[in-house]
């Protein structure tokens, strides 16, 4: 069957301002495909190519190299309804929603836009009451109290269920979900993760959901799959629930690794993955062969001259020559 999404070893590079005459390898032959209905984690340290990666999808950034396919087509190609069907069945949420929606203008005409625009629904009295539909539908009630609020009389919370009562307007296949709670207080970012998971089971949306946050990436996935980047590239891709107990690729080793664990006993007995270096290499001059050669304590001559293709494994896919004997990683004192 034919994926909704299909990327096929795409690479985005942007001119450096800084030193004409190079390049920023913002993304670097990357392929990935995304099915109707599938919630997908992206997780990275900052400057990994998430946020260019979900631009990608969203049709905001053309590849420079690579192909894009939506249902088997590729985007580029698209013209007439084909394109403005893809257009609108994707849709961004961004990280900030102060920025995302304009100051000058209430929640009901910033959500009406899309509605009038795309012909959704039509006259007064229709448009308002969609409005209301999708208010309630992302949680704010009762909706007709934040109509004519403006987007600083909110919360950020609020403005981030704005945000998504704007992306599911149009009906779309697709969400790609750029940090969405990374700016939101802490006691509400479950109730945005659950609301996300909700739109993705009720509605069939299609969730691509991007952060350096492993926790919440485990929490909105836990029934999907986690893709791990590391200097635009996918290094490991598999469901969470496996890349959680036997993560592969050292980089995702070194990341699970570092976060804090509550449990003294699980703590204790947890194995630390010393890296050889902490300073993240450049994207205009990234190291020949694997990127994470520099930092990787099991790196030998070929993870120095020859770079690593995502190939399958037991539980997924991984970049990374040595997968198979580099040690096992434990999570648990009862698995040490």
């Amino acid at each position: 069957m034919t994926s909704l999404l299909t990327l096929d070893h795409v690479s985005m590079h942007f001119p450096n301002k800084e030193e004409k005459g190079t390049t920023i390898k913002a993304l670097s032959n990357v392929s990935l495909a995304i099915e109707p209905g599938e919630m997908i984690a992206v997780v990275g340290e900052s400057g990994c190519g998430k946020t260019t990666l979900g631009k990608v999808i969203a049709g905001l950034h053309q590849p420079t190299a690579g192909t894009y396919y939506y249902k088997g087509e590729d985007v580029r190609q698209l013209s007439g309804q084909k394109k403005k069907a893809y257009r609108t069945n994707i849709q961004l949420v961004q990280q900030d929603s102060y920025a995302a929606l304009n100051p000058a203008k209430t929640i009901q005409q910033s959500l009406a836009a899309p509605l009038v625009r795309h012909n959704v629904a039509k006259g007064g009295r229709k448009v308002r009451a969609k409005i209301v539909e999708l208010l309630e539908t992302v949680g704010l009630k009762p909706a007709e109290q934040f109509l004519t609020k403006f987007p600083h009389q909110l919360s950020g919370g609020q403005r981030q269920r704005v945000l998504m009562a704007r992306a599911i307007s149009l009906d779309p296949e697709v969400i790609v979900a750029d940090e969405p709670v990374s700016m939101v207080d802490v006691s509400l970012r479950l109730a945005i993760l659950d609301l996300m998971t909700k739109l993705n089971q009720t509605l069939n949306i299609a969730f691509i959901y991007i952060t350096h946050d492993l926790a919440t990436a485990r929490f909105i996935a836990q029934r999907g799959r986690l893709a791990v980047m590391y200097l635009g590239r996918v290094v490991e891709l598999s469901s969470v629930g496996e890349l959680m107990k036997n993560p592969q690729h050292p980089y995702l080793q070194a990341l699970l690794t570092a976060v804090p664990i509550p449990d003294p006993k699980i703590s204790k007995v947890k194995r630390e993955l010393p890296l050889k270096g902490l300073e993240v290499p450049s994207l205009v001059n990234p190291p020949s062969g694997c990127a994470f050669h520099p930092r990787c304590p099991f790196a030998d001559e070929r993870c120095q001259q020859e770079h690593p293709e995502l190939r399958e494994v037991e539980h997924g896919v991984v970049a990374c020559h040595h997968a198979e004997r580099i040690p096992k990683w434990r999570l648990t004192a009862s698995s040490n």
